[in-house]
């Protein structure tokens, strides 16, 4: 990539990907993503994922993938992009694997694999989520018969069951208003 302003070569600039048109996904001429703009951005998610709960590097890995237009990147370019080691990228990938917001494939016709953000990711996330608050419920509504009902622990443990038990009605429902809101602005 050509730095616009010092007509030098600068090799990736944060948030795109090696070859692509920085702008190609949205509309604006090559070049005119501020790549700085987009570095502040990829910071200031992933911090407000790590104040969630996420890990830090995971944040960071996951915010920059979903900054970058193909949704997918190498270890290599996510290292460059966020001036990471090549260990952290990997600590960060193989956390983000195993909660299935991305997947490893394989570049074609290449030995490196590729990250990729999973097509749908918050709706698959969420229905994942649907699938943990099933089981706790289950685990929650047998620690309440354990505990007795009666009891303040059974009560404040059956009021949880309770509540994981209207959260994921309410999950079921939100997300079918989500593919209707979805395909009603033009995304789906």
């Amino acid at each position: 990539m050509v730095n616009v302003d010092a007509g030098t070569e600068t090799g990736t600039e944060p948030g795109t990907e090696p070859g692509t048109d920085a702008g190609a996904d949205t509309g604006t001429a090559v070049g005119a993503r501020d790549g700085d703009a987009v570095s502040r951005f990829v910071e200031r998610f992933a911090a407000q994922l790590t104040e969630a709960g996420m890990q830090r590097m995971a944040a960071r890995v996951f915010a920059q993938l979903l900054a970058s237009d193909g949704g997918a990147m190498t270890s290599a370019e996510l290292g460059e992009a966020l001036q990471i080691s090549p260990a952290a990228v990997s600590g960060a990938v193989s956390y983000l694997t195993q909660v299935n917001m991305v997947s490893r494939e394989r570049e074609p016709g290449s030995r490196r694999d590729r990250y990729v953000l999973h097509n749908e990711l918050w709706y698959e996330t969420f229905t994942r989520r649907d699938q943990v608050l099933t089981l706790w419920e289950k685990t929650l509504r047998e620690g309440a018969a354990t505990l007795g009902t009666d009891s303040p622990a059974g009560a404040r443990v059956a009021e949880t069951a309770a509540f994981f038990e209207f959260m994921q009605g309410e999950m079921l429902g939100l997300m079918d208003r989500w593919r209707v809101h979805k395909a009603a602005i033009g995304l789906g």
